[in-house]
């Protein structure tokens, strides 16, 4: 099980209002606790035998040429960013461009951002985290959409530091 599949659980289980899920499967014990003001999980790997690690050896190494495939037809559209810094989600969430559907955007394309303004919202578990700008510039582009999902580690703004 990997984990997208798990956070897709969690998510899941929190949107189901259950208080507990426990889910054991050959090598992952999951249990998953969700109470009033916070939520739990506790994943537990069992390890697997010594004998059935080179047998699953082979299967990665036969995948590894498929995701570096994947790279590079996105190198030129990188490569044209490249003048650009990029501000990545620290967490994962669901990313807001405006404080409450009734107030103005934070930021918008062309807008110039000085270090330490609030750039975005991102909701994790029913906490609401400003995420402020580490860098001064002109926002260039923003790279996600008003209510999506966002991973750790995504792009979410291209700013133009000159």
């Amino acid at each position: 099980m990997d984990l997208k599949e798990i956070q897709n659980l969690i998510k899941f289980v929190a949107k189901s209002g259950a208080s507990e899920v426990k889910l054991e499967m050959d090598d992952v014990k999951i249990t998953i606790k969700t109470g009033s003001d916070s939520e739990t999980t506790i994943v537990h790997q069992v390890p697997t035998q010594q004998m059935a690690q080179p047998v699953a050896a082979p299967a990665p190494i036969a995948e590894a040429p498929v995701p570096a495939a994947a790279p590079a037809p996105a190198a030129p559209a990188t490569s044209d960013d490249s003048k650009y810094i990029t501000i990545k989600s620290p967490i994962i969430g669901t990313f807001y461009r405006k404080p409450s559907p009734d107030k103005p955007l934070f930021v918008e394309v062309g807008q110039t951002i000085a270090e330490g303004d609030v750039l975005c919202i991102i909701e994790a578990m029913k906490l609401f985290n400003e995420i402020e700008s580490e860098v001064s510039g002109k926002i260039v582009k923003i790279l996600v959409d008003d209510s999506s999902p966002v991973e750790f580690d995504q792009p979410l703004f291209l700013v133009d530091p000159s």
